[in-house]
């Protein structure tokens, strides 16, 4: 027995004339499309590069709020320290007058409401105070060093980048403010510093510590993904399921034979359920794996409708690809749409090129600056035009999905009546050919009845033979519309024995 004997059968060489056009136009057809896929990649992965190129130096774009609230040598330390530090890859510090920000509360609200990436402020008095204690005594034991210079920042507004852009340097400019404080009161410390006391001696030598108010922590590790490859999945998760309920309406022929707004209302229904398990799916493994983030059900619940809002108006825009667009770039179109989208939400745009704040209006930047105001309860108010975003994308994904389904009805009417009208064409031919031989086979008949009756010239009354040749006519007339109309389903068969696995429509074709 021969391993797959059919495949082991004699065929023309690839040098043979019928074979060389055909291996010519696969050539051609071949190079065609890879360069196009090449192009589409390379200008991919230039586009995702570039949002990342050159991010240090745009680090001076991230503004940084200082008041000085000591209005002695520590906050002069700062300004030294700063005019040191600053350059493209350092933020920039905007100095604010007390009378601005009477409070270290209205510091934190400024943060909260994104007017500022972060900020750093001096404790009023600190700088007498760490005097004070160099002196020793009382004032030595109860000196706080953490109670001198505060920053505050949003860990969980892109929380990656805000980890160097902010964290690293204010934790710089600090030490560096330390520096500048020994260089300028050096000497003077050391004749108001009282030897004999430790204390006094350790404020020496660490005068004070950055203190950090962060306000929303954020540091599980799939935080890391959250901008990335959770958006991602979101993405590709629609575009099965989508493959799905197409593939599921044109094996069972619903746009022929259901009313299109009967079908736009299902698929509707449909894809609200899908994406309403998924982003539930999607939300409760961000919880479970939050590792003592400190978040609310209330801000589960938010997150799940946001989510499911992202997911469904996905599913509509990848179902208007896949009505508009012809079937070759269908698949180019969705991972552009996925790298752009993610692109937008790699970093803030304020470390990107300034090219790259056309990702304000793509659906994954505005659903990522929603959640960032869930998870850190209301600070980072892009709500005005985040959601209005979201929610355009989604009526003109239910206009164009809901246009698509009359379109595919319409064309899938006209190929039906084609294929009906092809299978009569087909079933006429073969009664004409039936009828044709029958003819043959009645005058054959004729001839040797004829001749039979001059050789025997006896009269006689033959049987009649029309009823049996109507009824075989009969059956050969309804073996071939049988035969006919079970074609397609043959075919469908055979094509499922005989698959090479996946394939694409080709953008070119020789």
């Amino acid at each position: 027995m021969q391993f797959y004997p059919k495949a082991r059968e004699q065929r023309p060489s690839i040098n043979h004339p019928s074979v060389r056009p055909r291996r010519l136009a696969v050539l051609r057809a071949a190079g065609v499309n890879l360069l196009l896929l090449q192009f589409l990649f390379l200008g991919l992965f230039c586009y995702i590069f570039g949002s990342l190129f050159q991010q240090t130096s745009h680090t001076h774009q991230v503004n940084i709020l200082f008041v000085d609230y000591d209005g002695g040598a520590i906050g002069s330390a700062v300004r030294g320290a700063y005019e040191k530090l600053q350059g493209q890859g350092f933020p920039t510090l905007m100095e604010r007058s007390v009378s601005a920000y009477p409070q270290p509360g209205l510091i934190e609200g400024a943060v909260c409401d994104i007017k500022f990436w972060g900020a750093v402020y001096t404790t009023a008095n600190a700088s007498n105070a760490l005097t004070a204690a160099l002196a020793g005594g009382s004032a030595a034991s109860t000196y706080d060093k953490n109670d001198v210079l505060t920053m505050v920042w949003n860990e969980a507004r892109y929380p990656t980048a805000v980890d160097s852009a902010i964290e690293s340097n204010l934790k710089t400019l600090s030490q560096s403010a330390r520096v500048m404080y020994s260089e300028a009161n050096g000497k003077q410390a050391l004749q108001d510093l009282n030897t004999s006391d430790p204390a006094a001696m350790a404020i020496l030598y660490d005068p004070w510590t950055l203190s950090s108010m962060n306000l929303q922590p954020t540091k599980q590790g799939s935080r890391l993904i959250y901008n990335t490859l959770v958006i991602i999945l979101i993405m590709i998760q629609e575009f099965f399921y989508l493959g799905t309920v197409n593939g599921l309406y044109v094996q069972y022929k619903l746009y022929s034979s259901v009313r299109p707004h009967r079908m736009a209302i299902v698929r509707l229904i449909i894809s609200a359920g899908y994406t309403l398990i998924g982003a539930l799916c999607t939300a409760g493994a961000i919880w479970a794996f939050r590792s003592g983030w400190h978040v609310n059900g209330n801000q589960f619940a938010l997150t799940w409708a946001v989510l499911w809002l992202f997911a469904h108006l996905n599913f509509l825009v990848l179902d208007v690809f896949t009505i508009w667009l012809p079937p070759p770039y269908v698949p180019m179109a969705l991972i552009t749409w996925i790298i752009t989208n993610v692109t937008s939400i790699l970093l803030p745009f304020e470390l990107s090129p300034a090219f790259y704040k056309v990702g304000f209006g793509l659906p994954a930047h505005a659903v990522f600056q929603v959640l960032l105001d869930i998870w850190s309860g209301g600070c980072n108010p892009q709500l005005y035009y985040a959601l209005p975003v979201l929610f355009v994308f989604e009526i003109l994904g239910i206009v164009g999905s809901t246009v698509g389904v009359y379109r595919r009805a319409h064309y899938a009417s006209i190929k039906a009546e084609s294929d009906e009208k092809a299978c009569e064409e087909r079933v006429a031919a073969a009664l004409l050919q039936q009828q044709e031989a029958q003819l043959v086979r009645q005058e054959t008949l004729q001839d040797v009845d004829s001749a039979s009756d001059a050789e025997s010239q006896i009269p006689s009354q033959r049987p009649r033979r029309g009823t049996v040749d109507t009824t075989k006519d009969q059956e050969d007339l309804m073996g071939i519309i049988r035969r006919e109309m079970s074609r397609s389903n043959v075919e469908s068969s055979e094509d499922r024995r005989s698959t090479t696995g996946p394939s694409f429509s080709l953008p070119f074709k020789d």
